[in-house]
């Protein structure tokens, strides 16, 4: 046996006093790596992160079905947010607040139809507030 021991895919081994670096860090015999590391290939832990996009589409889907403005508002901004702060990489879940903005901004577009359709048929019949 030679010292250092080779390894037999052809890598050298770290010098010593230094870890190897990378997501697949040797151990040695008999020892685990830390819980929670390493964190695999474009993972990191703020990817993990996606309580404000999951709030924003509860917001817009509530707001839909149950015709709230205000929801539908605040899934709105949420969403966006939560949109900003994925792509900077700060948080995950940015398909879940780009689905967040879309049915926030429909839900909006119908109540503005809605509205527009009651006051047309209220002008339409000559309605009257006495």
């Amino acid at each position: 046996m030679t010292y250092p021991p080779q390894d037999p895919y052809g890598q050298q081994p770290a010098p010593y006093g230094q870890q190897p670096s990378g997501p697949y860090q040797q151990q040695p015999y008999g020892q685990y790596p830390q819980p929670g590391y390493p964190y695999g290939p474009g993972m990191n832990p703020a990817s993990q992160d996606t309580g404000m996009a999951v709030g924003a589409l509860v917001c817009s889907l509530i707001g839909l079905f149950l015709c709230g403005g205000t929801l539908s508002i605040v899934g709105v901004i949420l969403g966006h947010i939560a949109r900003a702060k994925a792509k900077r990489g700060e948080a995950g879940g940015e398909g879940m607040a780009l689905a967040a903005l879309i049915i926030g901004y429909f839900a909006i577009a119908l109540i503005i139809i809605g509205i527009g359709v009651f006051v047309a048929f209220g002008i339409a019949t000559h309605w009257r507030f006495r």
